[in-house]
């Protein structure tokens, strides 16, 4: 039985009403696009972060599984248990996909609806070994609170590993208005503002790429950013709505005053994107 269920009325609500991006619609084109070399890369990009082999034995708590593409990543690097969950349902039926595709009679995975901002859901599902929220939090609408409830849910030696929209100051207020136009335009205007942002977000690169004789190289070589697709990310990064930011130091600061240690920290050297962090409490794993 699920411990925790999102009224799926209010969530089809906000995204009527521009108040949030429909995340998950974006997650179930993405599964049309994913093959083993993405799966290969979450698996690295996990393994890098957190500086291990395996997990065998490890529990790993997935907060905003989305595409379910990271959740899947701990199981193939032997996570014992994996529990991963969303507030939107698209997205949690993204995850139960992948769970069915790769994984489906391991009842030692979960995969439910529930919300980073319960505090009464997060305290149920108790401690892990490894809490991952990757690019999550900052669209909860309230932060700061989830990144406090979601330090109840680490283990005594256990490893927080986050992403966090980086602050870019006046321009993030920018991008902003953009994220608030784009879930209140209609449905027909839309691929304009994400067609404008196409432009600003990849216009630069892809000219760099030109002038060394590498066309494209940037853009073909995205997948090794996380097993991830160019495209969906721009779409999330256009729409992703709620939004909001956080410097660095922030980040560390709020978790510093709680006892953690940073153990790896990758920016995205102040521009557009997500700092991540893993922070750790005891003996590395």
């Amino acid at each position: 039985m699920s411990l925790s269920k999102i009224d799926t009325h209010t969530h089809t609500t906000e995204i009527a009403k521009g108040d949030r991006f429909a995340f998950g619609d974006n997650w179930t084109q993405f599964l049309k696009t994913l093959n083993d070399d993405r799966i290969d890369e979450a698996v690295n990009d996990i393994k890098k972060m957190l500086g291990i082999d395996n997990l065998n034995g490890k529990t790993f708590l997935d907060i905003g599984s989305g595409s379910g593409l990271h959740s899947l990543a701990a199981k193939r690097l032997g996570a014992d248990r994996v529990y991963s969950f969303d507030y939107d349902p698209s997205s949690v039926a993204c995850t139960a996909e992948l769970k069915r595709r790769y994984y489906e009679n391991d009842d030692r995975w979960t995969v439910e609806e529930g919300s980073a901002l319960d505090g009464d859901y997060l305290q149920r599902l108790g401690t892990f070994d490894i809490v991952y929220s990757w690019g999550v939090l900052h669209h909860t609408g309230d932060m700061y609170r989830a990144l406090e409830l979601v330090d109840g849910c680490v283990k005594p030696d256990g490893r927080l590993f986050l992403a966090i929209y980086n602050d870019q100051g006046a321009m993030s207020q920018v991008w902003l208005r953009i994220k608030k136009t784009y879930n209140s335009a209609p449905r027909f205007i839309r691929p304009l503002i994400v067609g404008l942002c196409y432009i600003r977000l990849w216009g630069p690169t892809t000219i760099k790429d030109f002038l060394k004789l590498r066309p494209f190289y940037t853009w073909r070589s995205y997948a090794k950013n996380r097993g991830m697709s160019a495209h969906t990310d721009v779409i999330d990064w256009v729409g992703g709505y709620p939004f909001e930011v956080a410097k660095p130091e922030a980040i560390f600061n709020f978790y510093r005053a709680k006892g953690y240690q940073l153990e790896q920290l990758f920016t995205c050297g102040g521009g557009i994107g997500c700092n991540q962090f893993v922070f750790g409490k005891g003996e590395l794993i």
